[in-house]
């Protein structure tokens, strides 16, 4: 099988749908001699920022001298960023071998009453089984979507993460909080710590319930109190600037630590990938490193998420998708000099536009309403049709890639443009199609 063939075959099980539920992974990895419990997992989900801080957890492992997997969903510019072993993506020669073992064991399941397996279940089978067979001592996984029902779910993991909980994905899994958070701590198993920097009351209400029901010990992150004297509330806590921040746990203060991704949410974000860390080092009986520390959360560098394509104009893609991810993007935005902001914008299906569009609507000179080629894609002329609330100024533009080179043509060269929406839709653009088109 090559790898054409491997990705062809996986593209054809998109027909199934999504499917959430166990059942049939569990099913899935039986057969394949439960390859996920051959090394230690972190186990991540979160409205917003479970793929920063799963690159954040491998990086960590990584800079600890460990052979480390990671698994992303979804992915930016190629399919093999979602399967990676030692910060480098799974070989197109890996990538095709794992399939043809793989293809044999779910035509098998296809017959049952299980029913087909679908592309996601086979994409996280691929890199479970790929991660056994190159002998990782740890992986650092994301879940695709919610966390009980995700085909990711059949770990038995060191330690899981709850970064945060929004409303997104609110036609699978809840129209509140507290619904999508019952969701998302479903990842939570007997007894293993769970990291949290869960707020919103009710959710993390949800959290703590779940936890101590499932004996679990909790450790809570967030940011500094910042009143002289008050004791904070969280076992984990970050402090700093711009420049350099320091994170507090209950065993160690880290100083001086830098990162390469930009926004106070990401410094949150390596907090709890720090105290992920130290669960595992307690869990595995391993030391951690200051010095590793800082080298490991300094090395991290993910596409779409505030990467910069090219400068005059300067040109930003990032994949927010939900109102958790654009407020945070909508700050972010504000803290950068531009003068006109030029707002590039496509999605999915089962997102709702006003969700991006009421904290990033108001802060353009104008939208460029578009749609990525992937099949779920949301109609142009709906989110243009809501960006007409929040900006006077609308266009619709497909595919992504004109929308981005019409913005820039546009654009002064002290303005920003802004690619978001959908990791989908920034995938489609690439600071090399942005030098071929000028």
């Amino acid at each position: 099988m090559t790898y054409e063939q491997a990705v062809a075959y996986m593209s054809s099980l998109r027909r199934f749908g999504m499917k959430l539920g166990n059942d049939r992974m569990r099913c899935l990895v039986d057969r394949l001699g439960n390859p996920e419990r051959r090394y230690g997992i972190a186990h991540v989900t979160g409205t917003k920022g479970k793929g920063s801080t799963t690159a954040l957890i491998a990086s960590l492992l990584r800079s600890h001298g460990f052979r480390t997997g990671s698994y992303f969903s979804p992915y930016v510019y190629d399919l093999r960023e979602r399967i990676q072993l030692d910060g480098r993506m799974i070989s197109r020669e890996a990538f095709a071998a794992q399939a043809a073992r793989l293809v044999p064991v779910l035509e098998g399941i296809h017959g049952s009453s299980l029913g087909p397996v679908t592309e996601f279940e086979f994409k996280t089978a691929l890199g479970f089984t790929y991660f056994a067979n190159e002998a990782a001592d740890y992986a650092a996984v994301e879940v695709g979507i919610g966390g009980r029902l995700d085909a990711t779910n059949v770990v038995d993991p060191l330690v899981s993460v709850i970064t945060n909980v929004g409303l997104d994905h609110r036609d699978v899994l809840g129209n509140t909080h507290e619904e999508i958070a019952a969701e998302k701590a479903g990842i939570i198993k007997p007894r293993r710590p769970v990291v949290t920097a869960v707020e919103h009351g009710g959710a993390r209400d949800v959290v703590d319930r779940t936890a101590s029901e499932a004996e679990s010990p909790l450790i809570s992150v967030g940011p500094p109190v910042g009143q002289i004297g008050c004791v904070s509330r969280w076992d984990v806590e970050w402090s700093g600037d711009a420049e350099t921040f320091a994170i507090r746990t209950p065993s160690r203060t880290y100083p001086a630590l830098t990162l390469r991704l930009r926004g106070d949410h990401q410094r949150l974000n390596a907090a709890c990938a720090v105290a992920a860390l130290e669960v595992m080092a307690a869990s595995e009986g391993f030391s951690v490193s200051e010095s590793a520390v800082r080298q490991g959360l300094a090395a991290v560098e993910l596409p779409g998420r505030m990467s910069v394509l090219q400068t005059e104009p300067l040109v930003i893609a990032d994949g927010a998708h939900n109102g958790l991810s654009a407020r945070m993007l909508a700050r972010e935005v504000r803290s950068i000099p531009h003068e006109r902001l030029h707002l590039v914008i496509g999605m999915l299906r089962g997102h709702d536009p006003d969700d991006l569009l009421s904290e990033l609507g108001p802060l353009a000179h104008r939208v460029y309403a578009t749609a990525p080629s992937w099949h779920r894609a949301l109609e142009a002329r709906l989110i243009a049709d809501c960006a007409r609330s929040y900006c006077t100024e609308v266009v619709e533009i497909v595919p992504p890639i004109d929308a981005a080179m019409t913005a820039c043509a546009a654009a002064g060269l002290r303005d920003m443009v802004l690619i978001t929406g959908s990791f989908y839709t920034v995938g489609e653009v690439t600071p090399e199609q942005l030098i071929e088109n000028r």
